[in-house]
C-alpha cells in the first residue's frame, strides 16, 4: 500500500487511489455525529448556492453547514459536532456545505474510492482501508478553506498514516498540541461564538464510532455520505 500525503483543494483534485478527505474542525467530525444521530444520507455540496437548491426543492431534508465559520440564512443547523449530537436525524437526509470539508469532496474527482476522515471514527477508517486493500491511499488534508494548511488536518493525516503502517502516534499529545493550536484556541475564546469548546472536545472523540464515513460522487456534482459498517479486524 501506497500512502500519499496531500493538502488542500490542488491535493483533492490530485488525488488518486482510495482517497481520504480530512477535516476535523469540523465538517467530518460534524458528519460523523450526524450519522450517528439516525440521518439515512449526507449530501456533501461544494456551492452554497446548490446547498439551497436542494433544501428548496426537498424542504424535508435538514439543512446544514457553514462559511467562514459561521451558519448561513435558513440553514437548519450550523456546523457542529455538538449540536448535531443532539439533533434527532432519524431517516433524514442532511445537506451539508462547508468552506473546507465538502469542498474537497466534490473536487477529488480522480479518486476510485471517497472516504471522510476524522478522529471519532479513525480505527474504523483504517480498518476499512485495510479490507479494501487499495495500491494507492490519498490523504488528504483540507486546512482552512481548501487553501491554508492547519495543524488538525495534518495531524489526523499522520495519525492515520500512522494506523495504516501499523503504529500508534500519542494520541494525548496530538489533543495538547491542538489546544494550543490557533484551530483549537478559538473554541475557547469567549469572543467566537460560532466554536463551542464542547465541538472541540466531540471533534477530538477517539473513535468513539465504529463506522467508516464513505462517500459516493453522484451525477449532479454532490457526494452522498453514509456509514460503512465496521469490517472485522484484519
Amino acid at each position: 500500500m501506497e500512502i500519499r500525503r496531500l493538502e488542500l483543494l490542488e491535493g483533492a483534485a490530485a488525488a488518486t487511489g482510495l482517497t481520504v478527505v480530512i477535516d476535523v474542525f469540523r465538517a467530518f467530525s460534524t458528519a460523523a455525529y450526524v450519522l450517528a444521530n439516525g440521518a439515512r444520507e449526507i449530501l456533501a455540496v461544494g456551492a452554497i448556492e446548490q446547498a439551497y437548491e436542494l433544501k428548496q426543492r426537498n424542504p424535508d431534508f435538514v439543512l446544514m453547514g457553514e462559511r467562514g465559520g459561521r451558519i448561513q440564512p435558513g440553514f437548519d443547523l450550523g456546523n457542529s459536532p455538538y449540536d448535531a449530537s443532539r439533533y434527532d436525524f432519524s431517516g433524514r437526509t442532511a445537506i451539508l456545505t462547508t468552506g473546507a470539508g465538502t469542498q474537497g469532496l466534490t473536487s477529488a474527482v480522480g479518486a476510485q474510492e471517497l472516504v471522510a476522515g476524522s478522529f471519532p471514527t479513525a480505527a474504523a477508517t483504517a480498518r476499512y482501508i485495510r479490507s479494501r486493500s487499495p495500491q494507492v491511499v490519498s490523504l488528504v488534508a483540507m486546512g482552512n478553506r481548501g487553501v491554508v494548511p492547519n495543524d488538525e488536518d495534518r495531524l489526523f493525516a499522520g495519525y492515520l498514516a500512522g494506523l495504516l503502517e501499523g503504529h500508534r502516534e500519542n494520541f494525548e499529545e496530538i489533543v495538547r498540541t491542538l489546544r494550543q493550536s490557533p484551530s483549537g484556541r478559538r473554541f475557547f475564546d469567549p469572543a467566537v461564538d460560532w466554536a463551542l469548546p464542547e465541538d472541540f472536545e466531540l471533534a477530538l472523540s477517539l473513535d468513539r464510532f465504529s463506522f467508516c464515513l464513505t462517500a459516493e460522487a453522484l451525477p449532479d456534482g454532490t457526494a452522498r455520505i453514509t456509514k460503512a459498517p465496521d469490517p472485522p479486524m484484519i
